[in-house]
């Protein structure tokens, strides 16, 4: 049985993204947010941190005050079977396969992670496209964004362009680091239609790898938890030599 409705593939193929509310159930999301907190009290396993990614916001150095603040607890899939299983959820997998059209895999180069972004030392993300960090024959991909707590502006919920998946982009729209160029006319007049991505516990968010997205930092007192995955079809391989082909 198909898991997506024609009207949820036509949102997606118009749009680049898409809402499964409650698809993960409340139970599932409160064992992963302890898992996380274990994992973040302890510091096992890789991670990134604030000072790493170099946002604004972000501490200059790691020896700075918050310059150790875990953005990312890295190689989720691989931290615990609750991480795994959803990775491999059949119902998602199904919906993944409905979107793009064929039987798809999880890519773990990238992403496969626990997004945190925390109160104090947060940064704010420019609007950009994950299809940078890939290298893929087809840039036919995308993300799943698990929500374990409530996301909205005020705690750094991200926010997309609708329909720019479809969209060509010149090079010289973008800096030096691939994030649109806010400044430009053409961008400004696509960035002043953002629409914000409200999610609750449970809820799961769709887009796809050329859809320009940003966030904020949290400006709230709690800590917002994410898990992210990013999958293609079996039949799209890796650029050989590439990140992308050292974990598939």
């Amino acid at each position: 049985m198909s898991v997506l409705s024609p009207e949820q593939c036509q949102h997606f193929a118009a749009d680049g993204y898409l809402v499964l509310p409650s698809f993960v159930e409340g139970g599932t999301c409160a064992r992963m947010r302890a898992s996380i907190q274990e994992q973040l009290a302890s510091g096992e396993g890789p991670v990134e941190y604030e000072a790493d990614v170099a946002y604004p916001g972000s501490p200059a150095s790691l020896e700075e005050e918050g310059g150790r603040t875990v953005r990312r607890l890295l190689r989720a899939h691989e931290r615990s079977p609750l991480f795994a299983a959803w990775f491999d959820d059949a119902r998602m997998l199904e919906a993944l396969g409905q979107l793009l059209e064929g039987p798809v895999v999880q890519a773990r180069a990238h992403h496969n992670c626990i997004m945190t972004k925390q109160p104090r030392y947060s940064s704010d993300t420019g609007w950009h496209q994950d299809v940078r960090y890939w290298s893929f024959a087809r840039s036919e991909l995308i993300s799943t964004w698990l929500a374990l707590g409530m996301e909205t502006p005020e705690n750094g919920g991200l926010k997309v362009l609708p329909g720019t998946h479809r969209m060509p982009f010149a090079p010289e729209r973008y800096d030096e680091r691939l994030f649109l160029r806010p400044e430009l006319p053409e961008n400004a007049a696509l960035i002043a239609d953002a629409q914000y991505v409200r999610l609750s516990p449970g809820d799961v968010l769709l887009f796809h790898a050329r859809l320009f997205h940003a966030a904020s930092r949290n400006h709230t007192v709690d800590t917002k938890y994410s898990v992210v995955a990013t999958y293609r079809k079996t039949d799209n391989p890796a650029i050989p030599g590439t990140r992308s082909a050292s974990q598939g």
